[in-house]
Order: C-alpha cells, then structure tokens, then sequence
C-alpha cells in the first residue's frame, strides 16, 4: 500500500546487504549533503564539549564512521557501537578496534529497546539514525533514553535528515536534494534514494528536536549547521 512504511525488521535487512556504501571515513555517506562535513563539525564540537571524555555511545553506528572520526580527536574513548544490523557491527567493531586504546562493545538493537547504562556516556552520537523514528511517543522516549544515558555535562550530538517546519519550503528542499543526488548518480541514483526515503523515513524538523531537547532536560541547546534536508546540532545535559 503505498505510504505504507518500511518495518524495523526490512530496514534493518536492507542495512545488512549495504555495508560497503557506509564504510568509506573519506567521503561519508555520499548521499547525505556535506557528509564529510558532518564528520568533522560533530566530532570536533564533541572535542571541545568533553575533552576529559572518557565514555562515548554512537547510536545507529553503521560501519562506524563517527566514532572513527572522533577516536582521531580523543583516542583514549571506551566505544559503545549499537545498530540493528550485525554485519555493520561487525565492521564496526573492527575498524573502530584497531584504532582506539579503550575498549569496545557491540549492542545489536534497536536504541528504543536496548539495555542501556544511566549515567554512563560523555559523548552520544546519533549520525543518520533518528529520522527512522515514528510516532511522536518514540521521539519522546528515545530522546529521553538518551539524555539519561549520559553524565551530567554530557553531550549529545545529532547530524540528520530534517524535515522542514515549514511546509511550504518542502518541495522546494526536496527539489534541491533531488538535483544534488543527480550531480552523484544521475536520475536513476536521484529515484533510488527518494524511493528509500520514501519508504523508511519520517523524519522531524530541527526546531521539533531541539524543543524536544529542551522538553526532556537538556540544559543547553545549539545548531551547528543546516544544508537542504540534512541538519547537525547537539544538546548538552
């Protein structure tokens, strides 16, 4: 049916055939805008947030390009890797080992139903993960789930596809992310990626998450960059 989404278990199946695509430090993600960018503004705002960091969470890890970014800032980190898919985190799991002089844990789950520490993290990153969330009862308690994960002063930073507030400008981002993926794959890239979106995402805008931030506790709130449809920004607790 269409507008009919995809399920937490199809999605994370798709995750486990496309390990390679999320697996390159120097590009990023190629399909997300400014996705090196992205590695660089979050980690090195991360950096100067918690340089005693000693603990970091990266939520939706995928083949473990941020925490591989911010062991190049702070390599001393214990790395706790969740995602759904185990072929990510296996691939995680060796990149980010051969890298770092902490210690790594693989979580494969979901960030809603994970066991999770109270307390425990300085740094939580959540890169290309949330705009997976539904209804606004998970926005809420994964949002909630991990503000408390962290320590007091910790930090939590965001880069993801955004929805505009505004619907009116809709079309217009959507048009201008379209032309984007064309100058990548062409027209056929351009609909591969719509389509997927299309499916999967119910992405928010950043104004509904950084209120949200501020809704669960979050003392503290900044953005650090908005290009089209995708935003980074952070809250501190």
């Amino acid at each position: 049916m269409k507008g009919e989404k995809s399920t937490i278990e199809e999605i994370r199946i798709r995750f486990d055939q496309d390990v390679e695509r999320f697996s390159n430090l120097e590009t990023g993600q190629v399909s997300t805008v400014d996705a090196v960018l992205s590695l660089e503004l979050l980690t090195e705002a991360a950096k100067r947030l918690a340089p005693n960091a000693t603990h970091l969470l990266d939520v939706g890890c995928g083949a473990g390009n941020y925490t591989l970014k911010m062991l190049s800032k702070l390599p001393d980190l214990n790395c706790t890797l969740l995602d759904l898919s185990k072929p990510m985190l296996d691939r995680a799991f060796e990149r980010v080992s051969s890298v770092t002089n902490g210690t790594v844990k693989i979580i494969q789950s979901d960030i809603r139903t994970a066991s999770l520490p109270v307390n425990q993290y300085d740094i939580v990153m959540a890169g290309a993960v949330l705009h997976h969330l539904r209804e606004d009862a998970d926005w809420t308690y994964t949002f909630t789930k991990m503000y408390r994960t962290l320590k007091p002063g910790g930090c939590l930073l965001i880069s993801d596809l955004v929805s505009q507030e505004l619907d009116i400008l809709t079309g217009y981002t959507w048009e201008r992310y379209g032309s984007y993926l064309e100058t990548i794959g062409g027209a056929e890239y351009r609909d591969k990626i719509l389509d997927y979106v299309e499916k999967e995402d119910t992405p928010r805008s950043m104004n509904y998450q950084l209120n949200l931030m501020k809704n669960v506790g979050f003392r503290k709130t900044d953005v650090l960059h908005k290009n089209l449809c995708f935003a980074m920004f952070l809250g501190i607790k």
